[in-house]
């Protein structure tokens, strides 16, 4: 009678991690989370979800069935603690798991947006869009210095503005708010021409207002966050390369005894150097007594 030894957790791990590695596998995920989303479209339409549903429950409920054998498959290929340390799997946990829960059950809205959460699981399997998710997400700090310092930048010229317009130009710079809005739009140099002429015709001195603003604002600032994103983007890119290298899986048995037999090796190296090294040490208060 067959007996499940220590070595059959080992290779069921092994297998579902060539399962999940291998190109069909995830090409076959990625065709069912668009399904999904397509599912999903059809449901709007009342004379289809109306005629079909049962049809589309059906369906539904294999979507669930797939995606929870996919999950399945994920966590014995790494183990539960390495499936953890991973965000990207605790967010299909939560994705897939709180359909299972009763009071989600009961809340058709909370379903639905569940349902439409399962598309952004494509950012997983695809590296590139991942990059510039966690790229906008580390940039988010720099993006709120920016925010700041923009903000504030804009208020003095807004201030400064309706000083010298709010007589002249009421319609852009009759409040504080007209000025913040105007000047927004032309921190995109949407208008620049109209403006600076408006403002000719109030002073000359004027152009220096307008340039200074320009320069700080969208020179300066923009290629300042600009900046930011790059370095983000920079900062993603080693993150995605250090996960793609980080040995997740635990070593299969052959892999651990080349490994020790390497190191092993290794030892002796050493071991041998420190002889000869003993070896030179003793030999040398004897040549200096031969000289």
């Amino acid at each position: 009678m067959w007996r499940a030894g220590p070595e059959s957790p080992a290779r069921g791990s092994q297998w579902c991690a060539r399962v999940v590695d291998s190109a069909a596998f995830n090409g076959a995920v990625f065709a069912l989370i668009l399904a999904n989303a397509a599912l999903l479209g059809v449901e709007t339409y009342h004379g289809v979800s109306g005629r079909w549903a049962q049809a589309l429950s059906v369906t539904e409920h294999l979507f669930i069935a797939a995606f929870t054998a996919e999950l399945v498959l994920r966590i014995a290929a790494v183990g539960p603690r390495a499936f953890l340390r991973d965000p990207w799997n605790l967010f299909d946990l939560l994705v897939v798991g709180a359909v299972f829960l009763p009071m989600v059950q009961d809340n058709a809205t909370v379903l639905r947006l569940l349902r439409l959460a399962r598309v952004l699981r494509t950012v997983r399997l695809l590296p590139h869009v991942r990059i510039i998710l966690v790229a906008a997400v580390r940039a988010l700090p720099g993006a709120f210095g920016f925010t700041v310092v923009g903000g504030l930048l804009v208020y003095v010229y807004a201030m400064v503005g309706w000083m010298l317009f709010a007589t002249a130009d009421p319609e852009h710079y009759g409040s504080v708010g007209r000025a913040v809005l105007s000047l927004f739009f032309l921190m995109t140099l949407d208008g620049l021409g109209d403006a600076v002429r408006a403002g000719l015709e109030v002073s000359r001195w004027t152009i220096l207002y307008f340039g200074s603003y320009v320069l700080l604002a969208s020179f300066l600032l923009v290629n300042v966050l600009i900046g930011v994103v790059i370095t983000s983007l920079d900062e993603a890119r080693e993150l995605e390369s250090a996960r793609s290298l980080r040995p997740d899986r635990a070593a299969s048995p052959e892999d651990r005894e080349a490994e020790e037999q390497e190191e092993r090796e290794v030892r002796e190296h050493i071991a041998r150097l420190r002889a000869s090294l003993d070896q030179l040490e003793a030999s040398l208060p004897t040549r200096r007594r031969g000289r």
